[in-house]
């Protein structure tokens, strides 16, 4: 199978998905897709990357697995299809965009708009087994986007990483942090959320803040 990604990155990950555990994932989806039903869509699996190329990047934002329910999933992290009920943490996502910049809450959950400004949002795990988490996890996927982060860190320059949660964290060990922006907090979920780990982060602020430091142009979010 192809990977039908858009040619910046096809570019910079070239060797990537020539390597023997790239062609054993690949079987692995292939499969997966044929004998059950999985999401995001097979055309929507780098959408994230087709949406955002490599040297639009601004901002990266690191997401775990994509949403397992019909209709959600459509290739970035976090966000859900035009029409579809707002997931807990994309709910606490907004809520705190409006308290920290004053944007209404949208009636879209559909982050489409953030992709095409150079936000890359990225699943570690880029497909899901339907109503099954974490049943692509393990296969290849983890791999490939930790090459894709080290890949950004090394190639790129002042890409804002916004890290939500202890997972995101741990992805994010290999950013070089002085050529790159890192923002950290606890993960939008009810759980971590509720707890007082998400809430007033100002990540969304402190991005804008930062691409105008270095004169780029600001996130509508």
């Amino acid at each position: 199978m192809k990977v039908k990604i858009d040619n910046s990155w096809q570019e910079l990950l070239k060797n990537e998905f020539e390597k023997p555990y790239f062609e054993k994932l690949t079987e692995f989806v292939k499969e997966e897709y044929f004998k059950n039903t999985c999401y995001p869509p097979a055309n929507k699996i780098f959408e994230a990357f087709n949406l955002c190329p490599f040297e639009d990047l601004k901002v990266v934002i690191i997401g775990q697995d994509p949403y397992h329910g019909e209709g959600q999933a459509h290739g970035l992290c976090f966000s859900v299809n035009e029409g579809v009920k707002h997931p807990p943490s994309l709910i606490n996502i907004f809520k705190e965009i409006e308290e920290d910049i004053n944007i209404p809450y949208p009636k879209s959950g559909n982050l489409e708009h953030w992709a095409k400004q150079g936000v890359l949002m990225l699943n570690a795990t880029l497909t899901v087994r339907a109503h099954n988490a974490g049943s692509h996890q393990k296969h290849g996927w983890e791999k490939f986007t930790d090459a894709v982060i080290s890949k950004i860190s090394e190639e790129h320059k002042n890409v804002v990483f916004l890290l939500w949660g202890g997972y995101a964290k741990k992805k994010g060990l290999k950013i070089d942090t002085k050529k790159h922006y890192v923002l950290t907090s606890g993960h939008p979920s009810p759980l971590s959320a509720n707890r007082g780990y998400w809430f007033g982060n100002k990540h969304f602020s402190k991005t804008n803040e930062y691409l105008k430091s270095i004169d780029s142009s600001l996130i509508i979010w």
